[in-house]
């Protein structure tokens, strides 16, 4: 029965059994740090379990579906979700739930869950992204007419997060600049861009310490993540140090699950905080190295297939959305070891983060979904309809001519 599962999905093995692998140890984490929080809800492990793991095979059910799409369509709704991504990012700052001291969760009708906006308008955004630069690829070394217009939904996206979530807003716009380079942006534009994002942050500091508290709600919160990261011996790094504590007592090798002590103490041990958790029970080898690796193999195998591609458009969707989720990876597990200040970014596929599980198969089903093309002759893999439509006609015209 596995087998004949195993057989019936397409694409890249490899990237299956990764999600896989980071699946059975989120469930084995999660169930193994949630009693704290299971204790203050008055309620039992087995109930944020089952929620924890309904997730999961709804995610997977997910990237099953679309890991089935030709690449096409990815490519013909990005440009409408692009504009569905905005409106739910305004309606989440005008009338989203406060959670965590940020309005950024919108419930979904019927149901008792919430999503955050920001997760469905990452994918939106890194897709659409790389239609447009497929669109203008050829315009890319004009600043005004190739790459001013790419900008435009990046920072419109970027600035509707920026309120509640300034990491998302950052890492998403550093990945957008990872795709522009890769779809052959020239370096002497990277100036250009880096004098933009400068004056960004300086604008954005102005307004925090200017205007008043409401233009920028968090403001004060960013300020004193980075003042604590500066400050090793402040109070507000308590967070950071048990974290450490959790990472020292795992030592080297696995001592097993449920061992782990930490989670009696340790702030979101089964989100924020669940590497240096892992690290505790599954040692630095297996928990920590072996975490990085599963992330790091996502990278490569998407770089390895998206070489192999006969779509620009796919390759850089599938290399957009794995730098996406190898960054917040790094970015979750720096702060865990005190590399970078606190940011609240969960790790992707082990997190107990509900939705967002969901979001994160979404975006692993597209990757698949440029592997299988990548090896599949029968996949329409050219998505860029105006430029099919040009380039039939001027054959046509060609064939005109010479007779």
């Amino acid at each position: 029965m596995i087998k004949s599962l195993f057989q019936k999905l397409e694409g890249d093995k490899v990237i299956w059994m990764v999600t896989f692998f980071l699946s059975l140890l989120s469930i084995l984490a999660v169930y193994s740090a949630i009693s704290t929080l299971a204790y203050k809800a008055h309620g039992n492990d087995l109930r944020f379990l089952l929620k924890h793991t309904t997730m999961i095979i709804l995610g997977f059910i997910a990237m099953y579906h679309i890991h089935k799409l030709p690449l096409k369509y990815f490519s013909k709704f990005s440009s409408i979700l692009i504009f569905v991504s905005g409106a739910l990012l305004i309606l989440a700052m005008l009338f989203g739930q406060n959670i965590n001291g940020a309005d950024r969760w919108i419930a979904i009708p019927f149901t008792p869950l919430t999503f955050q906006p920001s997760d469905f308008a990452k994918i939106c955004l890194i897709v659409y992204l790389a239609r447009l630069l497929n669109h203008k690829k050829d315009q890319l070394g004009d600043f005004r007419a190739g790459v001013i217009p790419v900008l435009i939904p990046v920072a419109a996206i970027c600035v509707l997060i920026l309120p509640s979530n300034f990491s998302t807003a950052a890492m998403l716009a550093f990945v957008c600049l990872l795709m522009m380079l890769m779809a052959g942006m020239p370096f002497k534009h990277l100036g250009k861009l880096i004098l933009i994002a400068l004056a960004a942050i300086g604008l954005i500091i102005a307004v925090g310490e200017i205007a008043p508290s409401g233009a920028l709600p968090r403001y004060e919160t960013w300020k004193n993540r980075i003042k604590n990261f500066g400050d090793k011996d402040s109070d507000g790094n308590y967070q950071i140090d048990v974290a450490k504590y959790a990472i020292y007592e795992g030592g080297v090798l696995p001592k097993g699950p449920g061992t782990g002590s930490s989670r009696n103490f340790l702030p979101h041990p089964y989100s924020d905080m669940i590497y240096p958790f892992i690290i505790e029970e599954y040692g630095s080898i297996m928990g920590g190295a072996g975490l990085v690796l599963l992330y790091l193999i996502l990278l490569f195998r998407t770089i390895r297939f998206s070489s192999k591609s006969s779509s620009n458009f796919g390759t850089l969707a599938a290399l957009g959305l794995s730098c996406l989720l190898v960054i917040q990876a790094l970015i979750n597990m720096g702060v865990a070891v005190s590399i970078l200040p606190t940011t609240g970014q969960p790790l992707p596929m082990v997190s107990m983060g509900g939705t967002s599980t969901v979001f994160t198969c979404i975006a692993l089903g597209i990757i698949v979904a440029v592997s299988r093309s990548a090896t599949s002759s029968a996949d329409p893999v050219e998505e860029d309809f105006g430029a099919n439509e040009y380039s039939v006609d001027n054959s046509a015209m060609a064939k005109t001519q010479l007779k």
